[in-house]
Formats: C-alpha cells, sequence, structure tokens
C-alpha cells in the first residue's frame, strides 16, 4: 500500500477559468509527474469529501460502482506499474510491475496519448453495485457518474496545467485482461495526462 499525499482544497485558478480552458491534449513533454500531482488527480475523480464517506462525484444511492487504476510510466518516487486507487484510505495498491502503458495503448486501437502520457487514469464500474437497487435503470445511472468523475480529473488536470484526453475507443477484453479485472468489473475510459 502505498499512501498518497493529502489533496489540496484550494487553488488559485478560478473554476471559470478553467472551464474557458479545458481542451483536449494530446501531445506530451516527457517530464515525469509528481506523486502529489497523481493523488490531486485520482482524488478530483473518487476522493472521499465527508465523514459519512461522500466523494467527489455524485452517485446514485450513493453505491459508489466506479473504481479508478492508475498506470505509471513516468512519475518521481513511484516505481512505474499498475495500481488500484483506494479511496476510503487514499492510498494505492500495486497490482502489477512494470510500465504497461504500451500494451494499454495497443489495446486502444494504437492511440499515441496512451503510450505517452505519463499516466493513464482508467475509469472501470462495477454495474450490480447500482443495478441491484435501480435494476436496468442503473446502468444510466453508471454511465452518469463516468461522465462525472471523468471531467473531474480532466478538470484538475487542468488547474494543475497538466494536459489530458478522454479515451473512449478500445478493444473492452484486452483492457479487462491488462488490468486483472475480475469478470463484473468493466473498463469505460481511459485517460492519458501528461505535462503539455
Amino acid at each position: 500500500m502505498i499512501r498518497l499525499p493529502e489533496p489540496k482544497y484550494d487553488s488559485d485558478v478560478s473554476l471559470e477559468e478553467i472551464l474557458v480552458r479545458r481542451r483536449s491534449i494530446r501531445d506530451y513533454t516527457h517530464e515525469p509527474l509528481t506523486l502529489e500531482e497523481v493523488s490531486q488527480l485520482l482524488w478530483a475523480g473518487q476522493g472521499i469529501t465527508s465523514d459519512w464517506g461522500g466523494r467527489t462525484t455524485p452517485s446514485a444511492g450513493a453505491l459508489y460502482p466506479l473504481e479508478l487504476y492508475v498506470i505509471v510510466g513516468d512519475v518521481k518516487n513511484l516505481a512505474a506499474g499498475l495500481y488500484k486507487y483506494k479511496p476510503e484510505r487514499h492510498e494505492l495498491v500495486m497490482v502489477l510491475e512494470g510500465d504497461t502503458r504500451s500494451r494499454l495503448a495497443d489495446a486502444a486501437l494504437g492511440q499515441s496519448p496512451v503510450k505517452h502520457g505519463a499516466v493513464d487514469i482508467v475509469l472501470t464500474s462495477v454495474n450490480h453495485r447500482t443495478t441491484r437497487k435501480y435494476g436496468d435503470r442503473g446502468i444510466k445511472y453508471v454511465l452518469i457518474e463516468i461522465g462525472h468523475a471523468a471531467q473531474n480529473i480532466c478538470l484538475q488536470a487542468i488547474a494543475m496545467e497538466l494536459g489530458s484526453v478522454m479515451i473512449g475507443a478500445f478493444h473492452d477484453e484486452e483492457v479487462s485482461s491488462l488490468l486483472k479485472l475480475p469478470k463484473e468489473e468493466a473498463p469505460l475510459y481511459i485517460i492519458p495526462i501528461g505535462r503539455q
């Protein structure tokens, strides 16, 4: 387990400025990210914001079907590998050692941002957490929630002067295999992030 640095709860940049600057950035420098930046990005996507476990994104019935993984290629003081984010303790758990960005890029139809971002955040869902309460309607709620989480991550990246792009085109089975996902968990989004 890797305990992440405490996230920051304020910024010198207004939300309005961040919205104006929001763009998909597909080209990155080779400068590494910091552990503090990775911490902040993951917190923006699914971080705990209340004593009872509420998070940075709304969730139907507070059932939280989303999971976040980060494929680390170039982060100071963090070994390359695949990690799962545990929001309850704001920590990372290593799933697989080594840089697998190229393999993820292959699964994502060869899209270069996936290979060249310092990290790739992969958002997955465990749909039954929501459908057991809401039935088939729960699938729509999960898709709404993934949009909230992905936008939070990308807006946070902009606030930190990082580039990001949302990737939805990939082979589900290949990404699931790479991430070693259990059969009830499905990949929905890949977000490469790097310095501009």
